[in-house]
């Protein structure tokens, strides 16, 4: 996908399945289920997209999915099948772990984080990018460190704390900050305070990547919102303030969990928003 002289790939880790009334809060079942059947557990599958944003000087990866060095139970649990990665993603188009530069980091739940490191042959915890530079909001890595009972399963410490180690982490304190030419952090909370969604421009052209603020086309639907967010009000009065931003100016928006729409950009139908979607090759 082009916008401007940047390039986005498609780029994807496995899927996972996670509770579908988590996912969508308050919503009933009868109603998600429509969008989302749920499995025999009640899990329903999610996308874990990590797009790749090549511009003229680095190549960008959003977030890093749910990584490789999780046991058996683990997987079971949340549905994860080993057989494809990240990486084997990055390779088909033509990208080694290697090439990315930068890694941007929405937030540092396992599904997100995951990825950031690996298992090196002798067993140790290393970044599994070695040459890039990860970027992750202040806030959220002391919420990471600190977690409490409610959030303590969501974040694993090997997905992140090796980071500090290797020298190869920058922690953003700004609410917006651009990190290279058209690539800008903005810090949005809801899902976690510190949460951060990456603005993408280029001549003209816009491309937004909400992370869990809009995880999914259903939840472009204002009353759908995870569970899983810990500040759901902040979550609504953000999501309506970018959604119609978004429609507005006509931004291309990449989500993160949909299993069936990667991007789309905006339309309305009875007043309501939904997503006239982009396919990608």
């Amino acid at each position: 996908m082009k916008v401007g002289k940047f390039e986005i790939y498609p780029v994807t880790d496995v899927d996972i399945f996670l509770d579908g009334g988590a996912v969508f809060g308050i919503v009933p079942r009868v109603l998600w289920k429509k969008v989302s059947p749920p499995d025999d557990s009640n899990r329903i599958q999610l996308s874990l997209h990590c797009p790749l944003v090549a511009t003229e000087r680095y190549n960008i990866l959003i977030d890093t999915g749910v990584g490789t060095k999780h046991n058996e139970k683990f997987c079971q649990i949340y549905g994860i099948d080993k057989k494809f990665s990240l990486l084997e993603s990055l390779h088909r188009f033509g990208y080694e772990s290697r090439d990315i530069d930068l890694v941007i980091n929405t937030h540092l739940h396992f599904d997100h984080a995951g990825g950031n490191t690996t298992l090196n042959e002798t067993g140790k915890v290393v970044p599994a990018f070695p040459r890039a530079r990860y970027f992750i909001q202040k806030g959220e890595m002391e919420s990471a460190v600190n977690p409490n009972e409610r959030t303590k399963t969501s974040y694993i410490p090997e997905d992140f704390l090796p980071l500090d180690s290797h020298r190869c982490l920058t922690l953003i304190k700004e609410e917006r900050i651009e990190i290279d030419k058209g690539i800008s952090l903005i810090r949005i909370g809801g899902h976690t305070r510190n949460h951060q969604c990456v603005k993408i421009e280029s001549e003209g052209h816009v491309a937004f990547f909400p992370g869990d603020l809009v995880p999914t086309v259903a939840h472009l639907h204002y009353p759908y919102i995870s569970g899983y967010d810990l500040f759901p009000l902040e979550t609504l009065e953000n999501k309506k303030k970018v959604l119609q931003q978004a429609f507005e100016e006509h931004w291309l928006l990449i989500f993160q969990h949909d299993p069936k729409v990667q991007m789309g950009y905006l339309k309305k139908v009875d007043g309501r928003f939904e997503i006239e979607e982009v396919k990608t090759s």
